[in-house]
């Protein structure tokens, strides 16, 4: 079986993504992107070989390569000293995504359930770690359950504010900052307010409060945890969305319909007149 698909990305991004891919597969690159080898010069053993094959119409996989180990941790190490030199978000970021094919496995995960609607749920617990982990990798990680927040309170206690204004600011920061930990608290019918006050006394930073289990814990140690920048986007978009309602003279919001219940079926009444038929016997 033959399939054709059409090269990755574009310019100078394409033909390392496609060299990146012949090594990796143990093939060469040829014609415009790549070497002056002419595809009727082109023998078997140019091909590269892989295990498995993927074709959608949005995504092609290759697994399991074929290409030599040594030359793909050089091209590896390659890529990864051009991180360190540009100096551009754009290619560094192109960079770490070739680096990611070259280095990293690939998982499939299979989820099950009794229900659609509990398999759909599941899927969407699955992506959210996904996505969870993939912020850890990039910014690392901190103690989760609202300590984080906490430990920053500090810091805020450090601002000074120039006017009335900028203090009533900063007492709403110090409040949110504080609001997670208590929602959780509060969500385990425990005394809020209390076990908020408990985790700020801490002189370990990354002691919190485990709710599931009611008591005090090192959370990194529990495994508790919070991606730094699913915290930091977090508190910044709460920021930039209150201060663009501050501004703000109204807020306009679609009122939700509520659909009328269907009537109780009236049953088939309307074919009494068939009695009509008795004057056919």
């Amino acid at each position: 079986q033959v399939v054709a698909v059409k090269a990755p990305g574009f310019g100078d991004n394409r033909k390392n993504t496609l060299q990146d891919m012949a090594i990796a597969t143990g093939g060469i690159v040829f014609g415009t992107e790549g070497d002056t080898l002419k595809l009727e010069d082109v023998q078997i053993q140019d091909f590269g070989k892989v295990g498995e094959v993927v074709v959608t119409k949005d995504d092609c996989m290759l697994l399991k390569g074929g290409g030599g180990e040594t030359d793909v941790t050089k091209r590896v190490d390659m890529i990864r000293d051009q991180i360190e030199d540009t100096n551009s978000e754009y290619e560094k970021e192109k960079l770490q995504e070739r680096m990611a094919r070259l280095a990293s496995g690939v998982a499939l995960l299979k989820i099950g359930g009794a229900s659609e609607v509990e398999v759909n749920e599941k899927k969407d617990r699955v992506t959210d770690a996904l996505n969870a982990t993939r912020a850890a990798v990039e910014e690392g990680i901190v103690p989760g359950g609202g300590v984080a927040l906490i430990r920053c309170l500090p810091a805020i206690d450090q601002i000074a504010p120039e006017n009335e204004d900028q203090k009533k600011g900063i007492d709403i920061v110090k409040y949110a900052l504080t609001r997670p930990l208590y929602q959780i608290a509060d969500n385990a019918g425990l005394d809020a307010s209390v076990i908020v006050n408990q985790v700020k006394q801490c002189n370990n930073a990354n002691e919190g409060f485990d709710a599931a289990n009611e008591k005090m814990v090192d959370m990194i140690g529990a495994g508790i945890i919070d991606p730094a920048k699913v915290v930091r986007t977090a508190l910044t978009d709460a920021a930039g969305v209150a201060s663009l309602l501050c501004t703000a003279e109204c807020v306009i919001t679609e009122i939700p319909k509520e659909d009328p219940p269907m009537p109780a079926g009236g049953g088939m009444g309307g074919m009494g007149g068939m009695g009509g038929m008795g004057g056919m016997m």
